[in-house]
């Protein structure tokens, strides 16, 4: 039935499929190398879609309408793709609490995207990736595009993801200025295995030390991208173990709501979380995914798709404005974090500098050095100096 359907809507969308992010026009100032011999080289071919015939599709680990989190920032990018393009409500698909960890829900779901119609899927989920993988294959005709991971087919499955590192390491200062026990918590959703989060960690942990070399970081795992209760926990234990500053790479609201129970502090992901921890939150590191969902719809409806080359992966930064840091909570933030925050920013905004240039040697608390470039964050399974594993 599927081989069938494929081969219908083949029929019926005789168009050349569009570039998900990264036409020469619109090209972020971080994609990688790769992504920008793509667009530069060949012409694009066919004509798109027509804006009014186009139709998105988007799968979501949780649901949006919880208001923070991973899940509700996807949202709030996918909404401003939609008004930035003057698409209308129907043209939008979306399947929420979606497990990453089920196969087979993915494909049911990503299937029933298909269906109805849908040229574009975005899976915004790492665990998605794979199901995404043999996806694309089956349905040549569409355009899975997938959020994080690193895996791409070359023609109509590419993934999306971000210099997120640069925003985690200004937050870090926020936190080296504002802690009193020189002993900062993090809640991870993976353990050191995965260069995502790892690389963040890494990140936060370096801008605490561009501030203060004394404050140490330690990091609780929770093995799973979205687990409220877990989440919550994790930091409990930590801020019980003297941590008084609560950061996190994981979904929801949890550690920072710990932290503001608690009476310590906290930063934020994903969404700008000082709406749900007033009293705790200094800052949030957040995503603006409506510059890439933006950019990579349009693309598909102007039918610029280099056909026969590699298609194009998006690895966007603050520069574009797709990483960015909530306002910090300057009645809880130390004195002068503001400035030097402002200060650091100008320079990576800027390409002055930048947190992972692949040339610098950082120092891991094993001893060992190590060179990292941010595109290549995958790579990146080990902790700098100041980070220590908390069981």
């Amino acid at each position: 039935m599927k081989k069938i359907l494929s081969a219908v809507l083949a029929a019926v969308m005789a168009f050349s499929l569009a570039a998900c992010g990264g036409s020469t026009s619109t090209a972020a100032s971080g994609s990688t190398a790769g992504s920008t011999a793509a667009s530069a080289s060949g012409e694009a071919t066919g004509a798109g879609i027509p804006k009014d015939q186009i139709k998105v599709g988007v799968v979501h680990l949780s649901d949006p309408a919880e208001g923070t989190g991973y899940s509700y920032t996807h949202e709030q990018g996918i909404q401003g793709m939609m008004t930035n393009l003057g698409l209308a409500e129907d043209q939008l698909v979306e399947k929420i609490n979606v497990s990453d960890t089920d196969a087979a829900a993915v494909e049911n779901a990503i299937s029933e995207l298909v269906e109805e119609g849908c040229n574009i899927i975005f899976a915004t989920s790492w665990g998605y990736m794979d199901t995404c993988e043999a996806m694309a294959e089956e349905y040549p005709e569409v355009i899975f595009s997938h959020g994080t991971g690193y895996k791409s087919n070359g023609t109509n499955f590419n993934n999306y993801f971000g210099r997120i590192y640069q925003a985690r390491y200004l937050s870090g200062i926020a936190a080296g200025l504002k802690t009193e026990s020189n002993k900062i918590g993090y809640v991870a959703a993976m353990g050191k295995e995965n260069g995502e989060v790892t690389s963040g960690i890494n990140a936060f942990a370096m801008g605490v030390a561009s501030v203060n070399p004394d404050a140490e970081v330690y990091v609780k795992v929770t093995n799973s991208w979205f687990d409220p209760e877990g989440e919550r926990q994790a930091a409990e234990a930590l801020i019980a173990a003297g941590c008084d500053v609560i950061g996190q790479h994981c979904d929801t609201a949890g550690p920072q709501l710990a932290a503001e129970e608690h009476g310590v502090w906290g930063v934020g992901y994903n969404s700008d979380m000082s709406k749900d921890a007033p009293a705790a939150t200094l800052t949030s590191v957040m995503w603006d995914w409506s510059v890439y969902y933006t950019q990579a719809v349009q693309n598909v409806i102007d039918g610029t798709w280099v056909a026969g080359e590699k298609i194009d992966n998006y690895f966007g930064d603050m520069a574009d404005g797709l990483v960015t840091l909530a306002p910090l909570n300057t009645e809880l933030a130390a004195e002068g974090t503001a400035e030097k925050i402002e200060e650091v920013q100008a320079q990576i905004v800027s390409g002055e500098w930048d947190v992972f240039d692949g040339q610098t040697e950082i120092l891991d608390n094993e001893g060992n050095t190590h060179t990292l470039e941010g595109a290549d964050y995958g790579s990146c399974n080990w902790y700098v100096e100041n980070v220590q594993e908390q069981a």
